[in-house]
Parts: C-alpha cells; structure tokens; sequence
C-alpha cells in the first residue's frame, strides 16, 4: 500500500478533507443540540425511550462536540471513533431508517421555497464510511496522531 501511495504523493493528504468535515459536522449537530438547550435534546431522547434522557443528551453532546473536535484535529480518531459510530447506529436504527435512504427528499417548491420531507439514514452512512476510513488508512498529514506516533518513535529511539 505504501509503495502505491508513495507514486502519487497527494494521495496522503485525502484523509484532510474526511477530517474536516466529519470533525465540523459533528461540532455543529453538538452545538446546535446545545443552543437549542440540552433540555430540549433529552426530551426528544425520551419520547424516543432512550434511557436516561438527561445523561444521555449530555454524552451525546459531548462525544459530538469534544469527538468532532478530535476527529478535526487528527487527535485520537481511532478512540473517538467508537462512541461517534454508535451515535450514528442509534441514529439511524431509532430515527432515520423509518424514512429510508435519501437524505434529501423534496416534498415540494412553494412561494416560500423548497419544502423537505423527514431525512433517511444516507448521511449517517457517509459518516460511518468515513470514520471507517480514517481508522483504517489512518489520519494524514497535519494531524496529532501523527505527532504523537513521531514522538513515541523518537522516545523509543
């Protein structure tokens, strides 16, 4: 695998824009949970009869908000991971998958513009794929892991 990337040196730098925007989509779906008050969040976790609504707004707040951040920064992606692929599982099984694949499903164009049905569980999976593949490929370049990995070599040296 090292041989193929080391032809198209550029290849490296693919794992930047998964960061990106996994990192900053999973901030903003923490920060816009914590603008609306995490209140309101455990209420829906409740009518969705997930246990312990308050604890779990929280956690999920903060795996999003705390992982997202993490997984932006190439820092612990492979730890982080974990909880944020079990959010989107929860996600898709508890919400998403009643209203099927597509992620954008257009009801209608009004005078106030474009009407939107309930989103399917499209979006969750390209966020399972990408998590998938920056645990597996790694995180690239300008990311932490890959400070901690040099210093842990140096260290050792």
């Amino acid at each position: 695998m090292r041989a193929r990337l080391s032809r198209f040196p550029i290849a490296r730098w693919a794992p930047i824009p998964l960061r990106l925007i996994v990192g900053f989509g999973f901030m903003e779906h923490g920060f816009a949970k914590l603008a609306r008050g995490p209140d309101a969040f455990a209420t829906i976790l409740n009518a969705l009869a997930v246990p312990a609504p308050h604890f779990m707004a929280w956690a999920t707040i903060l795996t999003e908000v705390l992982g997202g951040l993490a997984v932006f920064l190439g820092a612990f992606v492979a730890l982080v991971s974990l909880p944020m692929a079990a959010l989107l599982l929860v996600a898709i099984f508890t919400v998403h998958l009643p209203y099927g694949f597509s992620s954008i499903k257009l009801m209608a164009v009004t005078p106030a513009g474009a009407q939107f049905g309930p989103p399917g569980y499209e979006c969750d999976l390209l966020y399972l794929a990408c998590l998938a593949a920056l645990v597996l490929g790694g995180s690239g370049p300008l990311a932490i892991d890959g400070l901690i990995k040099k210093r842990r070599k140096v260290g050792h040296s």
